[in-house]
């Protein structure tokens, strides 16, 4: 009996071992680990301002991937190019959604964004239709002439104001929206009056929409919350874009009234594909039109103008890499003739010091978040579904594991063989300032082109020093957009022998 007895309770002993190993071992792995923070709302009110050094602080605590509470959300960061390849390349498809913030419904086609629509049929329809028709190689050769005008408007802009101190990214700003809207739809702004005033509402309003994607919104941390807009950034955000709205409610209408002729642009594609209705899985609607006008205004000019920006505040802080980029201009294009476009690829120290811009100052300091469409594991850590994922590249592109003195501005390092590997591909995970995967930046080939020539076209055509008794200060702001905290004030003095070269 005892013998029995034993047996049938070493038995249970060892089915119920077996059991919890098996539900052990069916266990998910845990979640990466991260700041405790307090019931509630976890480290909502801990946060910096400034996420991308906070985010890049935290990661020194807690590793390269860690998890922080904010309000009901998990907010994942990810400091490692090893582990950005796992969420961008490995398991792209499961991370390819964004997460829509709550400020996305205030208006009817917000969420109509290509960066908020999620992985899918409509969004590979709207991709296809803005790359095609606006981006491609040929769509960009196709309007060269409009970027031209706009850039030789600016360096003669420059010119009648010689001698005193401009804004650069401002009048940066203004060529790039100049360019974005002649390209859309033929507009531009004629006039130093018209110009001036019309650049610097449009300016305010992409800065207003920028500022509060980038403000942390307490409806995005407590959705059941989001009807109350406690903070009043959808109440804000709607204002803004409605008058957008009004802009191109205006344009369209006119557009829609004209009688043909002239040449095709982007808003008369557009229209005509609404017209037809698209395709019949994925119509396109006028929703569309408006998402996808909204998205090259908004997206095209900013990110530009606060690259170039950033260009000139670091050659200025270094007047040897300023001297040098003028010196392989003066070889290359000469000092009786203007920049083109054509003359890019023979600019060498020129794409280098891009390409060191973006690497200390990307546009997007966390590209754009990402949210997996199920729970996923990272790195040997659960990633829930419907969590927010920042791949924190301003941290990146600073490890000092991977560059050699990251926080010098050395455009060399983009120079010869080792150099070369470095493109906007997004296929090495130690420098992609464009992202990676389906989320890749549709804007590439334009930001490259328009940040490249409007900076050797200024350059070429200009000296540039700072205002007497004022200090070159690099501090950043931080948004969806990293700008620089104080506007780069400088004073052009033509450098080119001929007055023609000026008009």
């Amino acid at each position: 009996m005892d013998t029995i007895f034993y047996s049938i309770a070493a038995l249970l002993s060892v089915l119920c071992y077996a059991a919890i190993a098996w539900r052990w071992s069916r266990r998910s792995p845990p979640l990466p680990p991260g700041p405790a923070g307090l019931p509630l709302v976890g480290s909502l009110f801990s946060l910096d301002p400034e996420l991308h050094t906070h985010f890049a602080s935290l990661a020194k605590t807690y590793g390269p991937i860690f998890s922080i509470k904010l309000g009901t959300k998990l907010v994942v960061v990810i400091t490692s190019s090893a582990i950005a390849k796992e969420v961008l390349r490995e398991q792209d498809v499961t991370f390819a959604n964004s997460n829509v913030p709550a400020m996305a419904h205030v208006i009817a086609y917000s969420s109509s964004y290509i960066v908020w629509t999620s992985d899918g049929a409509t969004w590979r329809m709207l991709r296809k239709v803005c790359v095609r028709e606006m981006l491609s190689k040929v769509s960009l050769d196709g309007v060269y002439g409009l970027r031209r005008r706009e850039v030789r408007a600016t360096v003669g802009h420059m010119s009648e104001n010689a001698g005193k101190a401009v804004d650069v990214g401002a009048q940066m700003f203004l060529t790039m929206m100049n360019v974005a809207t002649s390209t859309l739809w033929g507009g531009t702004v004629k006039g130093e009056e018209a110009r001036s005033a019309v650049g610097r509402e449009f300016r305010e309003l992409v800065a207003e929409i920028t500022e509060l994607l980038g403000q942390p919104n307490l409806s995005d941390f407590f959705p059941r919350l989001a009807w109350m807009d406690l903070q009043g950034i959808e109440k804000k955000m709607k204002k803004s874009l409605m008058r957008f709205d009004e802009i191109f409610k205006k344009i369209i209408e006119q557009r829609m009234e004209k009688k043909g002729g002239g040449d095709e642009d982007f808003l008369d594609f557009m229209l005509r594909l609404e017209k037809d209705g698209g395709d019949s899985k994925t119509p396109f609607t006028m929703t569309h039109v408006k998402a996808l006008l909204m998205d090259m205004v908004v997206g095209g000019t900013e990110t530009v103008s606060n690259t170039v920006e950033w260009a000139f505040a670091e050659v200025m802080k270094k007047p040897e890499i300023m001297r040098r980029v003028q010196e392989e201009l003066d070889q290359v294009v000469g000092k009786d003739t203007i920049v083109e476009e054509s003359h890019l690829p023979k600019l060498p120290y020129l794409g280098a010091v891009v390409k060191e811009v973006l690497r200390l100052h990307p546009a997007l300091p966390f590209l754009v978040p990402h949210c997996p469409s199920s729970s996923s594991t990272i790195a040997g850590f659960t990633i829930p579904q419907g969590s927010r994922v920042f791949v924190n590249v301003w941290a990146i592109h600073r490890d000092p594991s991977i560059w050699e003195n990251p926080l010098v501005f050395k455009p060399e390092r983009f120079l010869g063989l080792d150099g070369s590997k470095w493109d906007f591909s997004g296929n090495d995970f130690n420098y992609f300032p464009f992202g990676s995967g389906r989320r890749i930046c549709a804007g590439i080939a334009m930001a490259e082109r328009m940040v490249g020539y409007s900076m050797a076209s200024l350059l070429h055509s200009f000296d540039w020093e700072l205002p007497s008794g004022s200090k070159l200060d690099l501090a950043e702001k931080f948004g969806i957009v990293l700008k620089k905290a104080e506007p780069l004030m400088a004073i052009p003095t033509p450098r080119l022998p001929h007055l023609h070269l000026y008009s």
